[in-house]
């Protein structure tokens, strides 16, 4: 199966590479063809390079800080977040500082360790694609998403808890 993630819905092939972070030494290796994903720091390195290219996304991995790209967000057309594992829940943090604090509009993608069961979590954080764990049945991402009916808590998917939309 080529790569996919899922998205709006449905399974989405995937058009985005992620680029690894180039070893000490090295220089990052872009796809010439394509669009990629590459570490944060390294776009915000070459801003003048990458400024205003739509090919080009961001990727987090879960000790960034993503304070580094305040007042530049909406310039991206993709951040994902890397999850290491699947205990690593920093990522969930950085989605909620991503949506709420600097208003980021675009694809937020899950990558890395992602689990059909972190799903509605991560959608509440803000995430909107998800590029699950290959050994993972994506075909079943549409019933974890939508689990829960409800949540208790305002999150960025409700900015009203429970209590009070049912008064209203």
């Amino acid at each position: 199966m080529p790569d996919v993630i899922f998205q709006d819905g449905s399974i989405q092939r995937d058009d985005w590479t992620v680029v690894p972070r180039p070893a000490e030494g090295e220089s990052l290796k872009i796809p010439e063809q394509g669009k990629a994903l590459i570490p944060a720091d390294l776009w915000l390195a070459g801003y003048e390079h990458f400024a205003g290219n739509y090919s080009v996304g961001v990727w987090f991995d879960s000790h960034d800080e993503p304070e580094i790209l305040e007042g530049k967000v909406n310039e991206l057309p993709v951040i994902a977040v890397n999850f290491p594992k699947f205990s690593d829940g920093r990522g969930y943090s950085i989605a909620r500082l991503l949506r709420e604090r600097f208003g980021y509009e675009n694809e937020l993608r899950a990558i890395g360790d992602v689990l059909l069961d972190q799903l509605q979590f991560m959608k509440r954080c803000g995430f909107s694609a998800y590029a699950l764990r290959p050994d993972k049945d994506i075909k079943k991402a549409v019933r974890c998403l939508n689990f829960f009916s409800q949540g208790y808590q305002a999150a960025t998917d409700t900015d009203v808890p429970l209590f009070r939309r049912r008064a209203s």
